[in-house]
């Protein structure tokens, strides 16, 4: 039952892993078009532009649950790595649940009203030639925070079945 939860949860993952890689080309492809123009042909877009930091948000907003799957996210591995794999899954049992889930979630809930005004004020760019439907990129905030929440509750799924697998092998 719980790996086959959290192989449900990984698959979730990594299909947001993949979705941030093929945006990373998209603002990869982005950024070069805004330099080719505005420095070849003088020409320059805010909305381009714009898209550049949208982009750049959407990717690290869908990579974070990604790099929470796969532990490529920060910690401080100075003591962590000499841990028992049983104390290693405790302490990730313990800042998913103390530190991880409140914020995710605590970060989602509000995201939710924060993208809900902007669509509902038809909040656009204040610049000229700017990106009009700003509540999009909000409404990635609230979104990606709950992928966040569901990527840690993968964490302790795995962190579960460590501590069961470590029984097992000292049994």
């Amino acid at each position: 039952m719980l790996k086959s939860l959290k192989s449900i949860l990984d698959r979730i993952c990594n299909t947001l892993g993949h979705v941030s890689s093929v945006l990373f080309l998209l603002l990869l492809a982005n950024v070069v078009y805004d330099v080719v123009m505005r420095y070849v042909f003088n020409d320059v877009s805010i909305a381009m532009q714009e898209m550049e930091w949208h982009l750049f948000s959407a990717v690290f907003l869908l990579g974070v649950p990604f790099a929470l799957k796969t532990h490529g996210h920060v910690r401080v591995d100075v003591f962590y790595e000499r841990f028992s794999v049983k104390t290693q899954a405790t302490i990730d049992i313990l800042g998913t649940l103390v530190w991880l889930l409140p914020f995710s979630l605590l970060v989602a809930w509000y995201g939710i009203d924060f993208a809900w005004q902007a669509y509902e004020l038809g909040e656009k760019s204040g610049d000229p030639g700017g990106l009009a439907y700003r509540w999009i990129i909000k409404a990635a905030i609230p979104v990606s925070f709950l992928f966040i929440a569901i990527s840690g509750v993968g964490l302790i799924c795995h962190s579960l079945i460590r501590i069961q697998e470590s029984k097992e092998s000292t049994q």
